[in-house]
Order: C-alpha cells, then sequence, then structure tokens
C-alpha cells in the first residue's frame, strides 16, 4: 500500500492488486507499531534520536550477519519516508515517549523516540464499503463483539469504577462503539494496525489510485532477463498487465507456502501461524520461478510470537498472542517439556520463543507452560484469563488453564517430571526473595523492567510463586513473519543468485528477507523496513533506469 501510494505522489502510474477481498493482511492485525529511528517525531515526543545511535545498536545486534548496505540505506531514508507520508498524505504516527528496544544492555539502544505509532483513525472518513474492506483484528482481541481497544486503555476498561478519568474513557468508548453498531459491523474507532491500515487506503483513494481486490498474481511476465509485466488472476479471468517501472512483489512473505514452510522453518514452529490463511508465498514462489534467490544466513529464518489455544466447544479454536500483558509480568515462570526454566521470561516474545526452540530438553512436538500462582491470576492478565477473574472454570473445563494443589500435582496434569518441576520453582522462589535471577537476568533490561510491575521492587519482573493452587497455560511457537524472503539489495530491487539485480523486480515486507537478517531488534522492525524499502524502491524506479530493458506503452503494475 505505501509502494501503491508513494509511486502515485511521485507520478507513476500505479495499478494495486489485492488477492483477498479486504486491505491490510498482517498488519491489520498487529500492534501497527513502525520502527524508524532518527525522525522528527521523536524529537516533537521528547525523547529526540539519532541514526547514528541506531547503527550502533543495530551493528551490536546484528553482528556479522551480513545487510550492512540495506539497513544503511533505511537509517538514511527513514526520516524521509516519516515527513514524506505525514505531510502528503493521511498517515499520521507519534512517536512513543517509552518503548524500548527488544534488545538490552546494548550501545545506542533507545528508551523511547524509535517506535512510532499510528494515531487512532475514525474509520467514518471511509465509505461504508471501503471500511467493511479494512480486515478486521483477531476476534480474541475485540471486545464486546468488535469494538478496539488501545493496549493503554486496557486497565481502564477492565475497571471503569477505578478513577473518573477510567469512568470516561469506558463510558465515551462504549458509547461510541454502541452507536457505531447501529449502522457498522463493528466498531469505527480503529487503533494499532488497523488505524495504520485504514490511513493508508483512505490515501489511496485520495489519490484514486485503482485497487483490484481478489486479484491474484499468476505469473511473472520475463522478456530477457527482465520482468516487464505480471499476469494476475481475478473475477473477470485472467489478464496480462505490462509495466513500465516495474512489479513490487508485497505479498506477505512465505507464512502458509506448504513446501518453503517445511522446508526452512524449524518443526517445532511449522504447526501454528498468525498470518492471514491466504498468505501463501506467491510473491517468493513466482520470483524465485523468475531466476531470484533466497537470502542466507539469518539468525532465525521467522520472527515468532508464543501464543496459547482455546479449544471451543464447536471445534473452532482462538489464538492468543502473548505479547507482554503476562510474560514480564512477576509471580510467573516458563517451563519446558522437562519442566525447567528456559529462557529469560521478560524478554521479547520473538527472543521468548527463540529459547524455546533453542531449548535441547524442548520436544518439538510438545508446548512449554506459563505456570504462576492464584495472586497472578487476581493481578494480572494471563492469556484470555483477564486479571480478577473468577470465573477460572470454563477455562479449566476447556483445558486452557490448568490447575494444581502443589507443584508435583501440576506436572502430572502438564506432563513434566514432578522433581523436576518442584525443584525449578524452590531454585527460582529462593533467589526471588532477594529480587534475582541470576540464571536468565530476568529485570535486567530497559525492555524488561518497562513491562513488569513497577510496585514490585526490587525488581519489578521477579517475584516469589506463592503458595497453591498453582496453574499452567501451554504456549506454541507461531510465527509471525518471515525473516527469509527474496535476496535484495538496498533499493529493493530482487537479486538473482549471483546478486544480479533482476531489471523491474522489486520487493519489500516480508516478501523481502530481513534487513536484520533474522533478528529482533525493537518494536516495529517489520513495518519500518517496509515501508521504508517501499519508498526507496518506488525512487528507483521512477528514475527509469529499468525503462530500456520493459515496455513504455503500456501500464505499471504494482
Amino acid at each position: 500500500m505505501t509502494a501503491a501510494l508513494v509511486g502515485s505522489l511521485e507520478g507513476l502510474e500505479v495499478l494495486l492488486c489485492e488477492k483477498t477481498e479486504m486491505v491490510g493482511g498482517i498488519t491489520s492485525t498487529s500492534g501497527g507499531t513502525i520502527w524508524i529511528p532518527g525522525t522528527h517525531l521523536s524529537v516533537e515526543a521528547g525523547v529526540p534520536d539519532t541514526t547514528e545511535a541506531a547503527a550502533s545498536f543495530l551493528d551490536a545486534v546484528v553482528g556479522e550477519r551480513g545487510g550492512d548496505a540495506q539497513r544503511a540505506a533505511f537509517l538514511e531514508a527513514g526520516p524521509q519516508v516519516v515527513e514524506f507520508l505525514q505531510s502528503k498524505t493521511a498517515v499520521k504516527l507519534a512517536a512513543a515517549q517509552a518503548h524500548p528496544d527488544y534488545i538490552g544492555n546494548q550501545p545506542g539502544e533507545a528508551y523511547g523516540g524509535r517506535a512510532l505509532a499510528p494515531l487512532p483513525f475514525d474509520g467514518r472518513r471511509l465509505d461504508k464499503a471501503d471500511f467493511i474492506r479494512v480486515r478486521p483484528p483477531r476476534r480474541e482481541f475485540l471486545a464486546l463483539g468488535g469494538m478496539m481497544t488501545a493496549r493503554n486503555e486496557i486497565d481502564a476498561l477492565l475497571h471503569p469504577l477505578a478513577s473518573l478519568g477510567n469512568f470516561r474513557l469506558a463510558a465515551t468508548t462504549v458509547l461510541r462503539y454502541a452507536f457505531d453498531r447501529l449502522r457498522y459491523p463493528r466498531g469505527t474507532r480503529l487503533v494499532m494496525g488497523n488505524a495504520l491500515v485504514a490511513q493508508l487506503l483512505y490515501s489511496l483513494r485520495q489519490q484514486d489510485v485503482p485497487l483490484r481486490f481478489e486479484t491474484r498474481l499468476v505469473e511473472l511476465v520475463k522478456e530477457g532477463d527482465a520482468v516487464v509485466g505480471a499476469i494476475m488472476a481475478g473475477p473477470d479471468g485472467h489478464r496480462r498487465i505490462w509495466a513500465r517501472h516495474g512489479v513490487v512483489l508485497a505479498t506477505g512473505g512465505i507464512a502458509r507456502h506448504p513446501r518453503l514452510r517445511q522446508q526452512l522453518y524449524p518443526e517445532a514452529a511449522r504447526r501454528y501461524c498468525l498470518a492471514p490463511e491466504t498468505n501463501t508465498g506467491d510473491g517468493v514462489e513466482m520470483a524465485l520461478a523468475g531466476g531470484a534467490a533466497l537470502t542466507e544466513g539469518l539468525d532465525s529464518p521467522g520472527l515468532w510470537m508464543p501464543c496459547s489455544i482455546l479449544k471451543r466447544q464447536d471445534g473452532t479454536e482462538l489464538m492468543w498472542p502473548h505479547i507482554i500483558l503476562d510474560r514480564a509480568k512477576p509471580g510467573l515462570i516458563a517451563v519446558n517439556s522437562a519442566g525447567r526454566r528456559f529462557v529469560n521470561e521478560s524478554d521479547s516474545y520473538h527472543d521468548f520463543v527463540m529459547g524455546m526452540l533453542r531449548s535441547p530438553e524442548q520436544a518439538p512436538d510438545k508446548p512449554a507452560h506459563l505456570i504462576c500462582d492464584r495472586a497472578f491470576l487476581d493481578k494480572y492478565i494471563l492469556g484470555m484469563v483477564f486479571h480478577g477473574s473468577r470465573r477460572l472454570k470454563p477455562f479449566l473445563k476447556a483445558g486452557y488453564l490448568i490447575e494444581g494443589e502443589s507443584p508435583q500435582a501440576l506436572a502430572g496434569k502438564i506432563g513434566v517430571d514432578p522433581a523436576a518441576l518442584e525443584q525449578t520453582l524452590a531454585d527460582y522462589n529462593r533467589d526471588a526473595e532477594r529480587g534475582e535471577d541470576p540464571i536468565f537476568g530476568r529485570g535486567t533490561s530497559a525492555m524488561n523492567r518497562f513491562n513488569g510491575d513497577p510496585e514490585q521492587t526490587p525488581n519489578p519482573c521477579v517475584r516469589p510463586l506463592g503458595p497453591g493452587p498453582y496453574y499452567a497455560l501451554a504456549v506454541w511457537p507461531a510465527d509471525l513473519a518471515s525473516s527469509v524472503g527474496l535476496k535484495g539489495d538496498e533499493d529493493g530491487r530482487v537479486l538473482d543468485a549471483d546478486e544480479r539485480p533482476i531489471h523491474g523486480l522489486y520487493a519489500c515486507g516480508n516478501d523481502l528477507g530481513s534487513m536484520f537478517r533474522g533478528t529482533y531488534p525493537g518494536p516495529g522492525t517489520t513495518l519500518g523496513p517496509a515501508m521504508v524499502m517501499a519508498w526507496r524502491l518506488v525512487q528507483h524506479a521512477a528514475d527509469g533506469e529499468g525503462r530500456a530493458n520493459a515496455r513504455t506503452s503500456q501500464r505499471t503494475a504494482v
């Protein structure tokens, strides 16, 4: 969407083809955070950031895995892209004053300023038909069947009588939602990823960019070594679309491609996926057939999220991503299939799963478990069990939540060694009495502490687990994005196995291999590079380097 929007603003004739009947893909169901260092928004937020500091941070995180030219181009262009979108489109962002980078204790890391969030968007600004085209969030995250809430509003909505401010927020939000449902299938107050997608769609409509829905890529058209168009299949059949400046692939990566998923992902991470069912790797598959190459030497082929699964009575499953609301809080530990801790539970969702995948004791066909005491459930959220909930019976009956009066009893129910779990709890509690975690360093990074509980001292992430009953929740690895993708250069040009550009073919988003080489430096480090590379590839295409290699009398396909 960014590539099409920037292309139109730069004077190119653009056609945007969307495989499904809705726009947004996995962005619509995400937090919508965009990681772009050194912008003017960081200055406005009072947490000024520099690209030089970010470069030092990325050098430390990525190491010698490559991708240096792409990252340098990203850092150079990022502030320009944000200023471009803010001034010329309906995309409106704000820098978070506090949203730390994910990898702690590194040179150049930032506590705030780099994570940009879309401002809430009023979906009523879109035509009703277009509003329905915005892919809704995961149903697990919709309150009252269709109401979106920002992360910083959850506590107020759960405790509306705790303060006057909470009551006002809850009352206005719910009333707005009630009026929305008189005309719309869900609430029109859009936040997070939904807001970003709606902002982009609104901007595309303002530019009169043509969108073809339910139109999928069938084949790339080549003349010699250059891509000159694409064959698309839509409601009216197959059409060959010629491209003067280039074809841009942004089809969501390899998430649900049956062969590439099996070939590239570790066995334990193949079972669950957070991407839409239609993200079947079409762009990557067609590019590979046209001579493109995949990135190599990555730290991980995917970016991961631990997820719990609630099986409903009708046989369907609800999947809950465990982002920050529970794992970082004190009074909870995670154990592998051997009953032992394997990771700093307060680290990022990606690093949590990386610890799980790298644990030699973790069986690939079994989940890990989050374990807490009753006091934890009374104060915090645990997956779909909201804090203060007295209605545990439905979760226990469904097998989503598992209860045991003692560590040994709980171990028997979750299939781990009772002696190992009892020793794990004893060892953890001994150190936690002093607010310490010498094994995994929980609470020693700014990101850990930010997501912990400031009321818990001296360590906001650590406290002993108290007396039983104890509770366990199974979590499985799921991919939220692919890191492995098409090999590309700093302008988004797709490369072949010999590092040569395939003229007329560009990629961005998850179709392009990760410039962070399979690491996950901070919040929004998929969307940030996606939008910046989209801007860069349009600048390159508009300069016309590939024009001599393509037809000059037909349309541009994006």
